[in-house]
């Protein structure tokens, strides 16, 4: 993940990226910052493979986030900040702003 902040450093740009190697066709980031809706944050396929997306997100929170990949499975950010337990057994990633 790539994070710009702003001058004011109250808006933090996160490049979210998820790599090639995922194998994927579509790709989603879904997490807090979006109440966790699998469609309102599709990545673009860059020509490299790779999946992104630039999101402006408040400073000073942690959000929660995952990967929603070809409408049928999660995938946790491979470079996130940490990652904690949820509540299905599995693992959230973690972006630290």
């Amino acid at each position: 993940m790539k994070k710009t902040y702003t001058k004011t450093r109250e808006i933090c740009r996160v490049t979210f990226v998820l790599p090639p190697e995922v194998g994927a066709s579509s790709v989603a980031v879904v997490g807090e910052f979006n109440d966790w809706d699998k469609k309102s944050h599709p990545l673009t396929r860059r020509k490299d493979g790779r999946f992104s997306r630039t999101l402006s997100l408040k400073a000073g929170v942690d959000y929660r986030f995952r990967f929603w990949v070809d409408e049928s499975q999660w995938e946790n950010a491979w470079d996130a900040d940490e990652y904690m337990p949820n509540e299905y057994g599995t693992e959230d990633s973690i972006v630290s702003i």
